[in-house]
């Protein structure tokens, strides 16, 4: 997909595969910062863990205009207990959960990164 991208010189047009695969590998490495920021915290703010994830996962990549409308659009995040409420998850299984996704997802995520990176298309873009 990447290789026919490469030769069609169409890897960083919108709607290209190679485009899309990197936004959901964005997407995956957003969800799984979120997450062991959400493990490691004792406290119940969801907010603060997204924002940690939006900071190093999105915002490099974003326009001023963008980060500023995420950043105005975080006070509507839910609570710890009202995310685990509307998951119908409790503090032990959502831990569990997340836990297992970050050790799943972490060498998915290397890997595409480094197909990328083998190509020498890289990732900041």
């Amino acid at each position: 997909m990447i290789e026919l991208d490469i030769e069609q010189d169409c890897v960083r047009q919108d709607g290209s595969h190679t485009r899309n695969l990197l936004r959901v590998l964005r997407g995956l490495n957003m969800f799984r910062v979120l997450y062991e920021e959400i493990i490691k915290s004792d406290g119940n703010s969801v907010r603060d863990a997204a924002e940690v994830a939006y900071e190093k996962v999105f915002a490099p990549h974003h326009s001023w205009g963008v980060r500023r409308a995420v950043e105005s659009g975080k006070d509507t995040l839910p609570t710890k207990s009202q995310l685990l409420k509307s998951l119908n998850e409790d503090e032990g299984s959502a831990k569990v959960e997340m836990q297992s996704f970050v050790r799943i997802i972490g060498p998915v995520i290397q890997y595409v990164e480094e197909l990328f990176n083998s190509m020498q298309l890289g990732i900041d873009w």
